[in-house]
C-alpha cells in the first residue's frame, strides 16, 4: 500500500488500519473506565469510613474501660475511707473544742497575778481597799477613750487605796507605769475621814499585753 503521511512523506509498504466502530463504542468504553475508577474510589472512601468507625469504636470501648477502672478505683477509695470515719468525726470534734478554747480565752487576763503586781507597786502604809473590774468579753469589742492621747485599752481597774499619812500619788502612778499592759492611769481626789485616814482613787487602763493566750496556736 502506497501512502502519505501528514509531511507528504510517501510511505510503502505500510499496514493500513480503518476504524469501523460507531462513536457511541468508544464512547461506551469511555465511560466504562471511568465507572471502573469512580468504583475504586468509592471502594477506598467506605474502606475509610469502615476504618475510622472501627478507630472511633476502639477508642470508645477503651474511654469506657477507663471510666470503669476509675469508677472501681474511687469505690475503693471510698470503702477505706468508711474505715476511718470515726476517727475523722474525733479530729473534727477535736478541732471544734480546740477553736472554742482559743475564742473562749481570747481575752482571758490572769487577775490573780496582776492584782498582786499591781499591790506591790502600793507605796508603804498604803493598802487596796475596793477594786473594780471591767474587761472586754470574746463577743464584744472593749470600749474606747474619746479623748485625745489616750491608748487602747481591754480592760479598766478601778481602785481605792488608803493610807494613814498622805499617799504619794505621783510615786505610785509611776511604779503602777512599769506594769505589762499598762495604758495609762489617772488619779481621782485624794480625801480623809473622820479617822484621819487618807483615800484616794485611781483609774487605770490595761492594754491587750496582759492577755494569757493560753490556747493560742502557733505557726498556722
Amino acid at each position: 500500500m502506497i501512502g502519505r503521511t501528514e509531511n507528504q512523506t510517501l510511505l510503502i509498504g505500510g499496514e493500513s488500519r480503518v476504524d469501523l466502530l460507531p462513536p457511541e463504542v468508544r464512547q461506551r468504553r469511555k465511560a466504562k473506565v471511568v465507572h471502573r475508577r469512580l468504583g475504586f474510589v468509592v471502594f477506598l472512601v467506605l474502606l475509610l469510613m469502615v476504618g475510622v468507625t472501627a478507630l472511633v469504636r476502639a477508642q470508645a470501648q477503651q474511654a469506657q474501660v477507663d471510666l470503669s477502672i476509675a469508677q472501681a478505683n474511687t469505690q475503693s477509695l471510698l470503702l477505706q475511707q468508711r474505715k476511718y470515719i470515726e476517727v475523722r468525726k474525733i479530729q473534727q470534734e477535736v478541732d471544734l473544742i480546740q477553736a472554742a478554747e482559743q475564742v473562749g480565752t481570747s481575752t482571758e487576763i490572769n487577775w490573780e497575778q496582776y492584782l498582786t503586781s499591781v499591790q506591790a507597786t502600793l507605796p508603804l502604809n498604803v493598802t487596796l481597799d475596793t477594786i473594780n473590774i471591767d474587761s472586754a468579753t470574746p463577743f464584744a469589742s472593749y470600749t474606747q477613750a474619746t479623748a485625745p492621747l489616750q491608748g487602747v485599752r481591754i480592760a479598766t481597774l478601778s481602785f481605792t487605796a488608803k493610807s494613814s499619812t498622805l499617799p504619794q500619788v505621783p510615786a505610785w502612778l509611776n511604779a503602777l507605769a512599769t506594769l505589762p499592759g499598762y495604758a495609762d492611769a489617772s488619779p481621782g481626789s485624794v480625801t480623809r475621814d473622820s479617822t484621819g485616814s487618807y483615800s484616794v482613787n485611781i483609774t487605770m487602763h490595761i492594754n491587750q499585753a496582759v492577755f494569757t493566750h493560753r490556747f493560742a496556736t502557733t505557726g498556722k
